[in-house]
C-alpha cells in the first residue's frame, strides 16, 4: 500500500486555548494512538490534502520536527460544520507484527454486459473492511464486471485472500445487476442468469 508522508510539530499542550491558537494558524491538531502513549502533533491543513480528499487508501508516514517518526493510519477525522476546514484526526500506530483493521476501496473494471442490455448496476460495498499486517494491506480490491450479466452478482466470497481476513459474511453482495423493465436478455443470459438471480434474492433478504 502507498504511503503518504505527513511533516509536523510535536505539541507540548494539548489544551483548549492552544488547539484553538492552532487552528487559527491554519494548523491541525492530531493524535497518534496505539502505542506506549498518545503521540500529539499538529501540521498545516495542507499537508492532509493527498490524504483526506481520496478515495484511495493510504498509510501515512509522520516525520516530526523533533525526530520522531511513526507509521500509522487514519481512523477518523472531524470537520468543521460550516467551513468544512479539518479541525481534528485521529491516527492508528502501525507495527510490522500487529494485525491492523482498514476499509479499503473497491473499484470496478470493465463493462457489464447485463448493463449494456438495461439492466441496472448496483454498487453495494464501495469500501470493504478488512484485517492484517501492515505489509499485506492492498490498495484497492479490483473487480472484473465484464461477465456480469442480468441476474448476476459479485460477493465477497470471491475476495476472499490468505493476505488478510475480509469483515463481512461471505455472502454479502458487492455489487450486482438487477432487471429493469427496459432489459434484453439473450437467450444466453437467461440461462446463466436465473440461477445468479435467485442468489441476489437470496443474499438480498439475508441483508
Amino acid at each position: 500500500m502507498k504511503s503518504i508522508t505527513i511533516k509536523g510539530s510535536e505539541r507540548e499542550s494539548v489544551g483548549k486555548k492552544a488547539t484553538k491558537a492552532l487552528r487559527n494558524a491554519g494548523k491541525v491538531p492530531c493524535v497518534v494512538y496505539g502505542g506506549d502513549k498518545p503521540l500529539h502533533f499538529s501540521a498545516n491543513e495542507l499537508a492532509f490534502r493527498d490524504l483526506v480528499y481520496t478515495a484511495n487508501a493510504h498509510t501515512v508516514a509522520i516525520e516530526l520536527d523533533g525526530g520522531t517518526s511513526v507509521k500509522a493510519i487514519m481512523q477518523d477525522i472531524q470537520f468543521h460544520p460550516v467551513t468544512d476546514a479539518i479541525i481534528h484526526i485521529d491516527f492508528y500506530q502501525l507495527f510490522d507484527d500487529k494485525m491492523v483493521t482498514m476499509d479499503i476501496p473497491v473499484v470496478l473494471e470493465g463493462n457489464s454486459p447485463g448493463v449494456r442490455n438495461g439492466g441496472r448496476l448496483l454498487f453495494r460495498k464501495r469500501k470493504l473492511s478488512i484485517k492484517a499486517l501492515p505489509s499485506k494491506l492492498p490498495d484497492f480490491f479490483n473487480i472484473d464486471i465484464s461477465k456480469l450479466k442480468i441476474g448476476q452478482n459479485i460477493s465477497v466470497a470471491t475476495l476472499m485472500n490468505e493476505d488478510f481476513t475480509i469483515l463481512h459474511p461471505e455472502s454479502q453482495v458487492v455489487v450486482q445487476v438487477k432487471t429493469a423493465r427496459t432489459a434484453v436478455v439473450t437467450d444466453d443470459e437467461d440461462e446463466e442468469g436465473e440461477e445468479g438471480a435467485e442468489g441476489a434474492t437470496e443474499e438480498a433478504a439475508q441483508e
